[in-house]
């Protein structure tokens, strides 16, 4: 019945869609056989990543344009939409869109990785980050499960109106170690360009690593005792939710509305690389 609910949900206009609407079942998008491996080229046009093995992978080939219309993963939205488009990178992507302070994600529940260990990847182009409130937070990538409250957030960033500048950092929120973002200088945002943003959650020290266009960014991890100057232990959850897409924490932004688009989506037990 969650799936015949999914489908239905996933049939009306995205446009018009706030709230939550439940995921069918996390795995693969893609057919067996369907072409190209879990990796990509680089290249800006390509023929699909889905391959065999994945956690879970999305391209976006297969699904009609217009709101998404898949079991494989549900929305989560609030002034917020999401849509399938052609015209990016060559052939299909996920086009979000949100107003101020909105939220527009790609669910994917019923995830679960071997020893909790797992590999994320996506390619990312944002037309604009925000450059008010001071301050302004956002996150594109979180992870939640059992064991531990804490809100997981591998890919996000800030404005720093200190420096002044946009910068990604990873993040928590939720849990015993309350809501921080340790944004780093080294690592500045770049609107309008294509980058491919890769991540990993690792229990063996409660560690977050993140890579951006093949290239490991050291200064950007997480660790039990290494978190944005935290000194409450950090601990990684039991993760079986993770959300893709985009949210932005405080109201009256510059700009007003946010677009961004994303591409070849996959969580992995091993690292798939760009």
């Amino acid at each position: 019945m969650r799936h015949l609910v999914a489908v239905l949900a996933a049939a009306v206009v995205f446009g018009s869609v706030t709230g939550s609407v439940p995921a069918g079942a996390s795995g693969q998008s893609g057919a067996p056989g369907s072409p190209g491996g879990p990796g990509l080229s680089g290249g800006a046009a390509h023929h699909g990543s889905c391959g065999r093995g994945l956690l879970f992978c999305e391209d976006f080939e297969r699904l009609p344009l217009g709101g998404p219309s898949t079991l494989n993963w549900g929305v989560d939205t609030r002034h917020g939409t999401l849509a399938v488009e052609r015209g990016r990178r060559g052939n299909q992507v996920l086009h979000l869109h949100t107003v101020d302070n909105g939220r527009a994600f790609l669910r994917v529940d019923d995830f679960a990785a071997p020893g909790n260990r797992f590999y994320g990847r996506m390619w990312l182009r944002v037309d604009a980050f925000p450059v008010a409130p001071d301050w302004a937070h956002f996150t594109l990538v979180e992870a939640t499960g059992t064991g531990s409250p804490e809100v997981v957030r591998p890919i996000g960033g800030q404005y720093a109106p200190t420096v002044p500048g946009v910068f990604w950092g990873v993040g928590a929120d939720g849990g015993p170690t309350g809501d921080w973002t340790n944004w780093r200088e080294s690592a500045p945002a770049v609107e309008d360009t294509w980058q491919c943003f890769e991540w990993m959650l690792d229990p063996a020290d409660n560690r977050v690593a993140v890579w951006i266009d093949g290239v490991a960014n050291p200064e950007l991890t997480a660790s039990t005792a290494d978190h944005g100057g935290n000194q409450v232990p950090f601990v990684l959850p039991a993760v079986d939710t993770v959300k893709i897409g985009w949210q932005l924490y405080q109201g009256g932004t510059t700009p007003g509305a946010f677009d961004l688009w994303m591409d070849d989506i996959a969580l992995a037990g091993k690292r798939l690389g760009c």
